[in-house]
């Protein structure tokens, strides 16, 4: 089809455009390899299995906005049969082949039909983010932003969505303008309904058209390749990369080896780009900007200055822009501070990972935010100043509240309630916590648990006074040489211990000893309490009498998303009472506002607190009971209470059972 001229210009000019984009993608390589390393190449056929599972099925991306997901769909899936169906188009236009008929039948078809579906896709998706243009891709005004990106987003959506519609726009108009030539094919009946509309034009203009057309679907690759690593669109070749580099607990954090630390050396935590880990960049250039994790970030939601999206693009653009000298070892100019975050977006974060759970190509924005806090509390010494208290509390007396570690069995005054020094070898060790053991209204929830395990006849103990905290709220707070302390002094006392099993009903506690203690020597079998007295139920050591009380439960954060626990608390729920469930439920639930050490400082302002928000959520069931299955939550709830004057009750799931337990 192509004259020899044009086939030497094409091959001239797909070489230069190759060149430029080949650099730019080495650059981009160049640049994510500056990152610190992390393990994450463990189990590789499984992850790359996983992937190409994710990316198939479009899994995660339909998690949530179904029909913009659909639309994406669309898009996603054509241009995977458009690598093969360019190639076609290519030797096409080099050697005389005829593409009808036989086994070009189905190839041609299915090519006609996706050409529509990438059409429909790509200008619904337009449609909506510059017509309908919903509040997805806006910001906040307090969002600290990089200042290229109000202007660059729109702009980088128009060069990508105005390169696939004139790709596989022009693609469509070369195959009807060979088929009015030829005649209507049934196995194109998209680009042979649109031949019709050729059909009256001249035998000369039709094969110019097919010339220019065909000119237009495989040279705007050419344009486009070399700005293809600076754009979104770069994710098509990242996400599936970074999905497969996924975390199986992302919320569990990797330790500081301070003892490995070279004292001229000693950095901690990312103050700046190249500070990150090359998954942290990653996660920049495989950001496909949906704001998705903007729209499930409770501290977003509630009007604060934080926006996990933001940081993402923000680095993004950063890197853009520094590109050629970063990728070449060249320190970056400027902190991360001044161009992705902000104090008061910085300190928002709730810890939830809702911004991890429903990112669709595996980013962990949730992780950013935590190094840089690390790098604000040990290489600065900058924090809020609440957190002082708390701080000096665990590393004073144990515990954030500062009460001292003699006082810690207090809560079991009057309740048989035995010691591991009494008991040296228990079937089940009970990790009361720090809020059980000290805020007066959770102490009810381990009264409740004591109580039912000695009804249930469990051989169990407890640590008493040789139990500290785990730690949770300094290491999401950023001061994680005060969790290495805590962690290293419980790992010596449980090994000691040498516990069968922990059940704890803090999911903090139980993140924490359960993920994170591994690192620092300690590997244990830990169960949340909704989870034992579910096997207990089960099992007929604990029975249930029938209440007709409506209760919803409140899935926390750490026990649901971070651990994937939602079933049991549920199923000990149904075994006694009315469940019913609010709107945002499971992996979807939204945050009490109590996580990431948010607990012991002062809320950032935004239009309501995060509590409140999910406060009324719940109340608006019309359930008796809101049900929790952590004392921090349980005390954020109670904050909403008693603002209201005909409040529904908030137990915990221990409590409740209790309640209903057979004589």
């Amino acid at each position: 089809m192509l004259s020899l001229f044009e086939k030497v210009l094409f091959f001239l000019l797909a070489l230069a455009s190759l060149y430029l984009g080949g650099q730019g993608f080495y650059r981009v390589y160049r640049a994510i390899r500056r990152g610190k390393p992390e393990n994450r190449l463990d189990r590789l056929p499984v992850r790359v299995g996983r992937a190409l599972w994710l990316v198939l099925t479009q899994k995660t991306v339909f998690k949530r906005r179904p029909w913009v997901s659909f639309l994406h769909a669309l898009v996603f899936y054509g241009f995977v049969y458009y690598l093969l169906v360019n190639l076609v188009d290519l030797l096409e236009g080099y050697f005389p082949l005829h593409t009808q008929g036989g086994l070009w039948d189905p190839f041609n078809l299915l090519a006609d039909l996706l050409t529509f579906g990438i059409l429909v896709g790509i200008l619904g998706l337009m449609a909506r983010r510059y017509l309908i243009a919903p509040k997805d891709f806006t910001w906040n005004p307090k969002v600290p932003l990089h200042e290229r990106v109000r202007k660059g987003i729109p702009r980088d959506s128009a060069i990508v969505g105005g390169f696939i519609t004139f790709h596989v726009g022009s693609r469509l108009l070369s195959k009807a303008s060979a088929l009015a030539q030829e005649g209507p094919d049934p196995f194109q009946p998209v680009a042979s309904a649109v031949s019709v509309w050729l059909s009256g034009l001249p035998p000369e203009t039709l094969v110019r058209l097919e010339h220019l057309f065909w000119w237009g679907a495989l040279g705007s690759i050419l344009l486009f390749i070399p700005y293809f690593p600076r754009s979104k669109h770069i994710h098509l070749f990242l996400a599936p990369i970074n999905l497969a580099l996924y975390k199986e607990k992302p919320g569990a954090l990797l330790p500081i080896r301070f003892e490995e630390v070279e004292e001229e050396a000693e950095r901690f935590g990312a103050e700046r780009l190249e500070d990150l880990s090359f998954k942290r960049l990653l996660d920049a250039y495989s950001c496909i900007m949906c704001n998705r994790c903007q729209e499930a970030c409770p501290a977003y939601v509630t009007g604060k200055a934080l926006s996990p999206a933001a940081i993402l693009i923000s680095e993004r653009y950063e890197l853009n822009g520094i590109l050629p000298g970063f990728a070449q070892g060249q320190p970056s100019p400027r902190p991360l501070m001044d161009f992705a975050l902000n104090e008061e977006a910085l300190w928002a974060c709730t810890t939830c990972m809702a911004c991890v759970e429903v990112c669709p190509v595996g980013n962990e924005p949730m992780l950013h935010i935590l190094d840089v806090r690390r790098a604000r509390v040990l290489m600065e010494g900058e924090f809020p100043q609440e957190l002082n208290n708390a701080f000096r509390g665990m590393e004073r007396s144990g515990n954030p509240w500062g009460i001292g570690q003699a006082k810690r069995l207090d809560w079991a005054e009057g309740l048989e309630v035995p010691t591991v020094a009494e008991k040296p070898h228990p079937e089940v060790l009970y990790w009361v916590g720090c809020a059980p053991s000290y805020d007066s209204r959770a102490q009810r929830i381990a009264r409740a648990m004591a109580e039912l395990l000695n009804r249930a006849g469990v051989d169990w103990a407890v640590l008493g006074t040789k139990e500290k905290c785990t730690g949770d709220a300094a290491r999401r707070a950023g001061n994680e040489y005060l969790f290495f302390q805590l962690a290293t002094e419980n790992v010596e006392t449980l090994n000691a211990v040498a516990p069968k099993r922990i059940v704890t009903t803090c999911p903090h506690c139980f993140h924490t000893l359960g993920n994170e203690y591994k690192d620092f020597g300690g590997a244990y079998r830990v169960v949340h309490h909704t989870e034992f007295l579910a096997e207990l139920i089960r099992s007929g050591r604990l029975k249930l009498r029938p209440e007709a009380k409506a209760v919803v439960f409140h899935d926390p954060c750490y026990l649901g998303r971070h651990n994937g626990v939602y079933e049991a608390p549920r199923e000990v729920l149904r075994a006694g009472f009315q469940l019913t469930e609010p709107p945002r439920a499971r992996e979807k639930s939204f945050c009490c506002g109590a996580g990431g050490a948010q607990f012991w400082k002062e809320e950032e302002p935004g239009a309501m607190r995060v509590s409140e928000n999910r406060y009324k959520e719940l109340r608006a069931t019309g359930a008796e009971v809101i049900a929790t299955g952590c004392p921090f939550c349980m005390a954020m709830m109670n904050v909403e209470v008693v603002q209201d004057e005909k409040p529904p009750e908030v137990k915990d799931v221990a409590e409740l059972v209790l309640e209903a337990l057979e004589a």
